[in-house]
């Protein structure tokens, strides 16, 4: 900003009014306004969209950070060739996020290796960079931490910090039983966020073997009727990603 009584003045106040964005792009329109004699308005509009982009894009990273994903996988890393009978119209649709604003869930089934955590994950950052609050955790951790919680008598504010949440995603559901505690405390927090906020689940178990990990079947069945209500279920097939590896190193060697 060239140094001017006014320049000093205008750092000054976007400075006081946290404008840093303006503070950065000032000089350079004030300049292109005076070259080609741009409408006071249009100048104003775009400072003002300058710095309304620059907060957008500051939250949404904050978000994505606050997610703790253990990496960050998005929609044009997915090889759609691996995801064997997938429809991609229906993964589009949901990169949409408009499921949020009704508070529906998602359930991505499938083997082991198949893409469901990567989807999740995917699915995540849209909602982070549409600035929704979100959470990932896989279930055994999340599991224990309600147990935690309940032993040390901060069960509700643990609850209170994942309705804050707009989008929960458990990540591997079924890799490890929950007693019958926990299959509780679980059941309990998703019935909290039923139709109120969305949650994903990834899982390799079919829905008849839920009650595996659960320990109830009359918690396995609740917990069901509500994910049926509300929920896009997709369906991941084929071989893991590490056989299809293995496969193809085995491949270049024989060759």
């Amino acid at each position: 900003m060239p140094e001017t009584p006014s320049a000093a003045v205008l750092e000054t106040y976007c400075r006081e009014l946290k404008l840093p964005r303006v503070l950065r792009e000032y000089p350079t329109l004030a300049r292109q306004a005076r070259d080609t004699g741009m409408p006071y308005e249009d100048f104003l509009r775009q400072l003002l969209e300058a710095e309304l982009c620059s907060r957008r894009d500051s939250t949404a990273a904050r978000r994505i950070r606050e997610a703790q994903f253990p990496d960050i996988k998005t929609f044009e890393q997915l090889d759609w060739d691996a995801l064997a009978g997938v429809s991609r119209p229906k993964l589009r649709e949901l990169a949409t996020c408009a499921y949020l604003d009704k508070g529906e869930d998602v359930v991505l089934a499938g083997p082991i290796g198949t893409g469901k955590t990567h989807l999740a994950i995917a699915l995540g950052v849209e909602a982070a960079r549409r600035r929704h609050r979100v959470a990932f955790t896989r279930a055994a951790d999340l599991v224990r931490n309600l147990i935690e919680a309940r032993d040390d008598r901060v069960l509700g504010k643990l609850h209170q910090r994942y309705q804050r949440v707009s989008l929960l995603i458990l990540d591997e559901l079924g890799f490890v039983p929950f007693d019958k505690a926990g299959g509780e405390l679980l059941f309990n927090l998703l019935s909290e966020r039923y139709e109120r906020r969305s949650t994903i689940i990834t899982t390799n178990l079919a829905f008849s073997e839920w009650v595996q990990v659960f320990g109830s079947e009359k918690l396995t069945t609740a917990l069901l009727d509500r994910l049926g209500h509300h929920a896009t279920v997709v369906t991941t097939r084929g071989d893991s990603y590490r056989t299809r590896q293995q496969r193809g190193r085995k491949k270049e060697q024989s060759a």
